[in-house]
C-alpha cells in the first residue's frame, strides 16, 4: 500500500507466526469447551480464533461443527476489532468487547462482572503468559484455563535486522511501522542499546495501535503516528502518507 502511494518500502519481518509446535494441546482443550466446560472465552487476536479452527480442520475436523456451535453459546470477550472481525467470519459477534484494544481495556471491560467461580480461557497471543489479565481473573475468582493456538519465531536473519538498525542510525529511514509489540521486542533483542538509541533518535516511529505503542513507550521510544479508531493496515498507511507527504519526503 505504502509502494503505490509512491514510497520507497525497507521490507524487515521481525517476526513469523507459526501453528503450535505441538496440537496436541490445542485439540485437547477444544474437546472440554466443545464439552462446556468455558463459560467465558477471552480472544486477545483474530489470529487465534482462525489458528484454532486451522488447527481443527488439519488434525480432527468432526470437532469444527461442535466448536462453532460451543463459540456461539459461551460469552465472548474480545480485545479489539480483529478478533471480533474473526468471530463475524463464523456468523457470531463478541457479548463483551473492550472499549480500547489493549489488555487493561479487557481488564476495565470485565472489573464489573461477577466472575467468581465462572471458568474463563484466555486465548493467549503466542506463547507469552499475559501476567495481569490471568493475575486479574484469578484474584476475581474465576478458574482460569489458557490456550496457546499459535506461536512466535524470528522471520529476518540476525545481520539483516542489524542492517535495518544501522540505516537507520545513519539517517537513511525516514520512518519505522510496527504492527504488533512482539516485532518490537526482536528488534530491541538484536541491536546493542547504543546502536538502537542511535537508530530511533533518527527516525519517526509509527505503530498500528495502542498495545503496539505502549510497548515502544515503555521503552523509551516516542510514537509519533497512530491511526485514531481503527487499528488495521490502511489507517496506518494513510497516517504515514499524510505524515510523510506533509514533509515532502
Amino acid at each position: 500500500m505504502l509502494e503505490r502511494r509512491g514510497a520507497k518500502v525497507l521490507r524487515c519481518p521481525l517476526v513469523a507466526i507459526l501453528d503450535a509446535p505441538d496440537p496436541q494441546p490445542v485439540l485437547d482443550w477444544v474437546r472440554r469447551f466443545n464439552a462446556g466446560e468455558c463459560d467465558d472465552l477471552i480472544l486477545l487476536t483474530g489470529e487465534g480464533l482462525r489458528r484454532i479452527l486451522s488447527c481443527i480442520e488439519r488434525h480432527a475436523s468432526e470437532l469444527r461443527a461442535p466448536f462453532v456451535a460451543a463459540l456461539a453459546r459461551v460469552r465472548k470477550i474480545t480485545r479489539g476489532p480483529k478478533p471480533a472481525r474473526a468471530l463475524r467470519e463464523l456468523g457470531l459477534k463478541p457479548d463483551l468487547a473492550a472499549e480500547h484494544p489493549t489488555t487493561e481495556g479487557v481488564i476495565r471491560a470485565l472489573e464489573g462482572e461477577p466472575l467468581g467461580g465462572r471458568r474463563v480461557t484466555v486465548q493467549r497471543y503466542g506463547n507469552k503468559p499475559n501476567v495481569p489479565l490471568e493475575s486479574f481473573l484469578q484474584s476475581a475468582g474465576a478458574q482460569v484455563s489458557i490456550v496457546e493456538p499459535y506461536v512466535y519465531a524470528d522471520a529476518a536473519a540476525d545481520a539483516a535486522v542489524l542492517e535495518l538498525l544501522q540505516k537507520m542510525a545513519a539517517g537513511e529511514v525516514d520512518l519505522i511501522a510496527f504492527t504488533s509489540a512482539v516485532q518490537v521486542d526482536r528488534l530491541f533483542s538484536v541491536g546493542t542499546p547504543e546502536l538502537v538509541k542511535a537508530a530511533f533518535e533518527r527516525t519517526a516511529v509509527a505503530a498500528v495501535g495502542p498495545v503496539v505503542a505502549s510497548t515502544l513507550e515503555e521503552r523509551g521510544i516516542a510514537v509519533r503516528l497512530m491511526p485514531e479508531e481503527s487499528y488495521f493496515m490502511k489507517p496506518l498507511t494513510t497516517a504515514i502518507e499524510r505524515e510523510l507527504g506533509s514533509r515532502g519526503e
